[in-house]
């Protein structure tokens, strides 16, 4: 039997090529933008000997921070909430203007600090909840039931949410009442609450400043002149002063622009 294949010389073995592996990439911050192909890092480099643009820029790839200052303040006839509107997502300003206090109810507000996401949807939460419980008792729902809310969700996922509420807001039975919420799920209720990363800085100019009894304009002044002050020392609170007055009437919303802050200095 004669076959092609006898006439065919064997192939010598040759191992398969395979190509050296290539450097690891490396990260170049260019304008905060981070670029991970390697190509158009060498071609940066190429473009940019002298490393005028290579130092790094802000971090924006972080989880959004409500680093804030929120305050309220109970009056005879309801509360007074306010807070500053910066959102930053390490130390980049994602938000210089947010709105930081959350309609839960008719008259309820809840001024929320620590994770964006995490406080929005705590807050989104306890809106679903006390829509269906004022449809069931067929009246509006008690600031208190609201606290207890927040608090019930916060304390039950303490280990997985950032969040800190204070809600405050005006009800038939009680008035104005302010709770605050802090980490952790704990509740109490408080003649004025302050929270956020700016809190700190004016916990002695509010123990001073407040008094027993004030009356809506002094409550409106305390809390934007402290507000103020935490935004001119607390890097993570700026921009403007949202404040809300929550009564038996209704809600007023309040703007104070970033150039028009009061301070002390100024009286």
């Amino acid at each position: 039997f004669f076959s092609l294949h006898s006439l065919i010389p064997p192939v010598p073995y040759r191992p398969c090529f395979i190509p050296p592996p290539l450097p690891a990439p490396h990260t170049t911050h260019l304008q905060g933008i981070n670029l991970e192909f390697r190509t158009m890092d060498l071609m940066m480099e190429a473009s940019n000997p002298k490393g005028y643009l290579s130092t790094p820029g802000p971090d924006r790839n972080g989880e959004h921070m409500m680093g804030t200052t929120i305050m309220a303040v109970e009056f005879k006839g309801g509360v007074v909430v306010g807070a500053d509107s910066r959102t930053s997502t390490g130390s980049y300003v994602a938000n210089r203007v947010s709105d930081k206090l959350s309609k839960v109810h008719d008259r309820i507000y809840c001024l929320r600090s620590g994770s964006a996401a995490d406080t929005q949807a705590v807050a989104d939460m306890v809106a679903y909840y006390l829509d269906m419980h004022s449809v069931e008792v067929d009246t509006p729902p008690a600031v208190k039931t609201a606290a207890n809310l927040f608090k019930m969700i916060t304390y039950n996922n303490k280990d997985r949410l950032l969040a800190s509420i204070i809600c405050a807001g005006w009800d038939a039975k009680n008035g104005g009442q302010v709770y605050s919420i802090p980490l952790g799920g704990s509740i109490v209720r408080q003649p004025f609450a302050v929270g956020g990363s700016g809190s700190t800085y004016i916990f002695g100019h509010c123990d001073s400043e407040y008094k027993k009894g004030m009356e809506q304009k002094e409550c409106e002044a305390f809390v934007s002149k402290a507000i103020a002050h935490a935004m001119s020392r607390d890097g993570s609170s700026g921009g403007v002063i949202r404040l809300a007055i929550i009564t038996e009437n209704g809600v007023e919303r309040k703007y104070i622009p970033g150039d028009k802050l009061p301070f002390m200095k100024d009286e």
